[in-house]
């Protein structure tokens, strides 16, 4: 993709992958989520999740799965708030480029 993904965007995109399911989703899973809308690599993707769960935006916990612990996180309140701020958000400002390369912007 030609265009940056800043660090709204893609906590945003975290957000949204890991509010899909109510237990939460691990590290790979999420990878592989994002994956199939934006190009990222898991060295990437951790600094997101620790960022997001600094800021309590995601909850840790840990699961064992085939004698390993894998490690989940799940969208917390205040991450669902910033996630539907992020939606929001994001449909004024689609919309405005949207309409702008369509050519429907006045002046």
């Amino acid at each position: 993709m030609v265009f940056n993904t800043g660090a709204a965007l893609l906590d945003a995109i975290v957000l949204a992958a890991v509010s899909q399911e109510e237990d939460g989703l691990y590290g790979y899973k999420i990878t592989q989520d994002v994956r199939k809308v934006i190009d990222l690599s898991e060295s990437t993707l951790y600094p997101v999740l620790r960022r997001l769960q600094k800021d309590e935006c995601l909850a840790v916990y840990d699961r064992e799965f085939a004698g390993r612990n894998r490690r989940y996180y799940k969208i917390t309140d205040k991450g669902a708030a910033q996630l539907a701020l992020y939606k929001e958000e994001w449909c004024s400002y689609s919309a405005k480029i949207s309409a702008m390369f369509a050519g429907r912007i006045t002046r």
